[in-house]
Formats: C-alpha cells, structure tokens, sequence
C-alpha cells in the first residue's frame, strides 16, 4: 500500500460562525425544496389562486407580511451568523434555533409523509443550531 492511501486525510476545523451559517442554508434549502414539492399535491395550486394561504387561511396583507417575516429571519441568519460579533451571534443563534424548532414542531401535523421527513430534517438541523451556538468554543487564555 503506498503512503498516499495510509496517510490520514487532512482535517480543517471550521469556525463555529461559519458551520452555524451553512446549518441556516441547509435549513433554507429544506424549506424551499419542501414547499416546492408541496405544490404537486392536490387543490394547492387551487387553494393558492383563490388567495389562501395553506393552514393559515386568506392571504391577507398581515398574513403575508407574517410569512415573509417568518421565512426572512432563517435567511438572514446565513450572514449574521458570521457578521455578528461571537457572542451576539452565539445567543441570536441559540434564541432562533428554539424560535424556529417551535415553529417546526406546529407544522409537524401536515399529513403528507415526504412534508413530516423534511420537518424532522428540519428540526434536527434546528436543535443541532442551538447545540453548535452554545459549544461554541472559547479562546484559549
């Protein structure tokens, strides 16, 4: 065997900041791509062009400030997360993340089976958020 295939391979520890940006595009990803399928099940595409909005009823301006709030946060968290300054981001992380497995943990009763899988994706993404921001690792003295 030669030395090449013996070796360990190389490790690079990311910076928390960075690995907690990467957990909010995942869990972007997962939002966009469980949405995106949700439109092939029946009556959506109907149930969207009479004005509703899913479980939460006619899209009214405050229902749809609402969503766009809700779905603004995740995303703006990818730059935060390394924009803020450690400790800021480590508690604004923490914060959402539990924000956020909460809102998850309500749209768990959807009743597709391909929506619960993403959800539970999405929520272990969430926990593994607060788990990442609180273990964030301390300068050595």
């Amino acid at each position: 065997m030669s030395n090449q295939t013996t070796r360990p391979l190389e490790e690079f520890r990311t910076p928390t900041s960075v690995t907690l940006a990467l957990l909010w595009t995942s869990l972007m990803f997962l939002y966009i791509y469980n949405d995106y399928f949700s439109l092939y099940m029946p009556h959506t595409i109907e149930g969207m062009m009479a004005g509703r909005v899913g479980p939460l009823g006619p899209a009214t301006e405050p229902v749809m400030i609402g969503v766009s709030m809700m779905l603004a946060v995740p995303a703006l968290m990818i730059v935060l997360s390394v924009a803020l300054p450690p400790t800021l981001s480590r508690w604004l992380n923490v914060l959402m993340g539990l924000v956020y497995t909460a809102i998850e943990v309500m749209t768990f009763s959807e009743p597709h089976s391909f929506y619960k899988i993403v959800v539970g994706l999405e929520i272990v993404l969430t926990l593994w958020i607060v788990w990442r921001a609180l273990r964030w690792p301390r300068k050595p003295t």
